[in-house]
């Protein structure tokens, strides 16, 4: 008996019947944000299992919120009065190993006994280790630790047993006591003298020929007696804020840190995913989606622009997303105004109709299969 059945009649009727099956048990193809568990608490399931996506908050971008997410700890532009204050007390005051040239004037065999063909700091009186000089008719000085001004006096007083009225002027003909180190991402690191000029940060970091390109301007540390503080040269030098100079003392530490960690990721709807790094004038959130190439016009969803933040708060919620509608163009204006901050993530969901597309295109190779069984009739043959 032969029993003859249309070809694709039958691969219909067997799509048909498996498509609900397989449809059972498929997701989505691709990724997608769902916007609809916003401000949740924290919980956890009767299992114990945690869901991420009930403990984030979800902000609108809107014209009128973005000044509220706006960072209030961004540097303005300040004066720095104690710095000032600093720089007008400053006194070098003699260390170890400093060299120091004293005159007394109509005696020039005290101020150059050796001939006068020498330099000042060869012919000067080095600091010993145990912070004094020898000077002729007085013998021992003690010097370390006092200004030049206290030097002169003190040289001056016990000269007076040797010469009528002595003039004796001093200064540091080499400045080898004091020093501060620069470090990190700067064109020359190395140790600075401290000197009689004052030195600050800036100047200390304009001497080391500048920040390399891979400098982290936001977060130099200052480390002082075991002390670590956190300066930003942003502030500093793109801001104006000066309370972020500081004077330097002997023995300080400025590092320079790479920007390894001022990092954001764009993913999702857009023509070039990839990791941008936060330049030294920051970045907004129009900028990152115009370094990614823009948003996939074809596949995005314009209503769904995501900034995925981390919590500093981990135990009261684990991130903030804050949500741009670009469906009008006119967005990215708001847009210029968010500022990202390090380790943001950029998502641009797909569109509805990308998402079934990719379902679609899930079973495009099962529904060939079937329309490669045959054609023609497919026959079933009872032997006998």
């Amino acid at each position: 008996m032969i029993i003859g059945f249309d070809t694709k009649i039958t691969r219909y009727y067997l799509l048909a019947t498996m498509l609900p099956i397989l449809l059972t048990g498929c997701v989505t193809p691709g990724t997608h944000l769902n916007k609809n568990n916003d401000n949740v608490v924290e919980i956890k399931n009767s299992d114990g299992n945690f869901d991420i996506s009930s403990s984030v908050n979800l902000y609108p971008l809107t014209a009128q919120s973005v000044t509220e997410y706006r960072d209030i700890s961004q540097p303005v532009s300040q004066a720095n009065h104690k710095l000032d204050q600093d720089i007008s007390k400053y006194e070098y005051r003699i260390g170890i190993g400093d060299i120091l040239n004293i005159t007394i004037w109509d005696h020039p065999e005290l101020t150059i006994p050796a001939g006068s063909y020498r330099s000042a700091s060869d012919s000067g009186n080095w600091v010993h280790a145990d912070g004094t000089i020898f000077y002729p008719y007085i013998g021992i000085v003690k010097v370390a630790g006092k200004t030049v001004g206290e030097i002169r006096a003190d040289v001056a007083k016990r000269l007076a047993k040797y010469i009528e009225s002595p003039q004796v002027d001093v200064n540091v003909a080499a400045f080898r006591s004091k020093r501060a180190y620069i470090t990190g991402e700067v064109n020359k690191p190395g140790q600075q003298a401290i000197t009689n000029i004052p030195l600050t940060l800036l100047d200390a970091i304009n001497h080391s020929g500048g920040l390399s390109e891979n400098a982290d301007w936001r977060n130099v540390s200052l480390t002082r007696d075991g002390v670590e503080q956190t300066l930003s040269l942003y502030g500093l030098m793109q801001r104006g804020d000066l309370t972020q100079n500081r004077l330097l003392q002997s023995g300080d530490i400025i590092h320079v840190p790479r920007n390894d960690n001022q990092k954001i990721f764009v993913m999702g709807e857009v023509n070039q995913p990839q990791l941008l790094k936060i330049d030294r004038a920051g970045m907004t959130l129009t900028e990152a989606l115009s370094s990614a190439g823009g948003i996939n016009e074809l596949s995005a969803d314009a209503t769904g622009i995501f900034v995925i933040r981390s919590s500093d708060n981990k135990q009261e919620r684990m991130a903030d997303i804050y949500q741009l509608n670009m469906s009008d163009a006119s967005a990215l204006v708001v847009g210029t105004e968010f500022d990202l901050k390090p380790y943001d993530i950029v998502y641009v969901t797909a569109a509805p109709i990308s998402r079934w597309n990719r379902i679609i295109g899930q079973f495009l190779p099962t529904i060939n299969g079937f329309n490669n069984l045959g054609e023609g009739v497919l026959r079933l043959r009872n032997w006998p």
